[in-house]
């Protein structure tokens, strides 16, 4: 049934109010505790004893369970319904999740389920006031784009670091398929052990690029991410330029996330 066709009353059924006041709540919150974050538990957490590396991880997993907690806020209050499939063969050592990237709590969803991931970040979030302390503590990378954040994402992976990439570097546009850029590829095949897609499916659509926070569904969305099968990055790297590996590692990506993507 189109939407558009469908009288007021019918879409915006589902405790429309609610969910508009719950979804203002969650914006709210994830502001406030992302504040709170870097001024209460951080510095409370860098002063227990340990190494940097131990201090980073408390950082990492701070976070995640906080995004865990918001998850678990937004599905109480009925902003959303969620499963994640798979999760259990997140968080392997030296493992490049990559994802595509249909709504703004892509990351928060990813994120809350890996206890210490580091990830790639835009830029312009190390201007945002809520999210800069958090980001900075954990070690997030800052995607500007740049040669040296391709080898600064490649070193956290030979590292046996988690990293969490979204190669379309931004939200897919609703109604198309995602476009994915070279460097996810450039930066797997540089330090990799192990790639692993996950395909994120948000129903009905919502808190994409070319809508604001309050303009919410008809009724509650649903979120849904599934691990696919690991890809060896070495199958693509050997005897190969790099260029012309990222290339075709790159087309493989989009080919395997439109089959995906288009399954019931």
């Amino acid at each position: 049934m189109d939407l558009a066709a469908e009288p007021l009353s019918l879409r915006r059924d589902h405790f429309y109010l609610w969910r508009l006041l719950a979804t203002a709540m969650s914006f709210a919150l994830f502001g406030v505790g992302g504040v709170l974050l870097y001024i209460l538990v951080f510095p409370l957490l860098w002063l227990l004893p340990g190494s940097r590396l131990t201090r980073r991880r408390r950082m990492r997993a701070a976070i995640s369970r906080a995004f865990h907690l918001h998850v678990q806020f937004m599905y109480r209050t009925g902003v959303l319904t969620f499963e994640v499939i798979g999760a259990e063969r997140l968080g392997q050592p030296g493992q490049m999740v990559i994802a595509n990237h249909p709504s703004l709590i892509d990351v928060v969803f990813l994120v809350s389920q890996i206890r210490d991931a580091n990830c790639v970040v835009k830029q312009s979030l190390w201007r945002n006031p809520c999210m800069r302390g958090p980001i900075s503590r954990a070690e997030y990378i800052a995607n500007d784009g740049s040669t040296e954040t391709l080898e600064h994402a490649a070193d956290v992976l030979r590292e046996g670091q988690t990293l969490i990439v979204f190669p379309e570097g931004t939200r897919t546009t609703p109604g198309q398929a995602p476009v994915f850029h070279r460097g996810a590829a450039a930066i797997a095949l540089r330090g990799a052990q192990t790639i692993t897609p996950v395909f994120i499916s948000v129903e009905p659509t919502t808190l994409t690029k070319a809508e604001p926070w309050y303009s919410i569904p008809h009724r509650r969305f649903h979120v849904c991410l599934r691990v696919g099968t690991d890809i060896d990055p070495a199958a693509f790297n050997a005897d190969t330029p790099l260029p012309i590996a990222s290339r075709r590692l790159n087309q493989h990506l989009h080919t395997l996330y439109l089959k995906e993507l288009a399954s019931p």
